[in-house]
């Protein structure tokens, strides 16, 4: 498989993700808007599995900046790595919380992918807009665009995707199942 080859599987894959998490937020209206509908009761459906996806969409992200950085030698930027401490952790802390199912998770899992959402969106706006100046070195400035599928996948992109979704699934693990029920 070629880098680009890679680069358009892994774009295909952050497109999926970014319509699943749309779908979860609004199947989660509906519930609460309608707890009994069918849509209603696809979230209480998702919850057993919700910790196992995040840990496969986290899983493959990692693996994916791994590929990027060892296979396809792109050098990383000082914000690139600064989102890989926020989402390699993911991994680990998914893994546990799915086997041991600790739907708390969320306590510590949230606060570390929202700051890798706000960097990987300040990252992703950069990308987007290239002239812009940054703090990056001007060795490996944050504005290269190793990847741009579509026209607008970026790698930071793909990581804020993953990002939200890993942070979709954790609230929807810790959902209780009768959250919007009536007693």
């Amino acid at each position: 498989m070629t880098t680009a080859q890679a680069s358009t599987f892994f774009a295909v894959l952050a497109l999926a993700c970014a319509g699943a998490t749309a779908i979860v937020w609004v199947l989660a209206l509906v519930r609460w808007l309608r707890p009994q509908s069918g849509a209603g009761q696809a979230i209480p459906a998702l919850q057993p599995a919700a910790l196992w996806l995040g840990w496969l969409v986290a899983t493959v992200t990692t693996l994916g900046s791994l590929y990027y950085s060892l296979v396809a030698h792109f050098e990383p930027c000082e914000l690139c790595w600064y989102q890989r401490i926020c989402m390699y952790p993911m991994v680990v802390l998914l893994l546990v919380a799915a086997v041991c199912r600790d739907t708390r998770v969320w306590r510590y899992a949230v606060p570390i992918a929202a700051v890798g959402v706000l960097i990987a969106g300040y990252h992703t706006q950069l990308q987007a807009f290239p002239e812009q100046q940054t703090f990056c070195s001007l060795n490996n400035p944050c504005t290269i665009r190793y990847v741009w599928e579509f026209g607008f996948i970026s790698l930071p992109l793909m990581d804020l995707i993953a990002l939200l979704f890993v942070i979709t699934m954790v609230l929807v693990a810790r959902t209780p199942i009768d959250d919007f029920e009536e007693s």
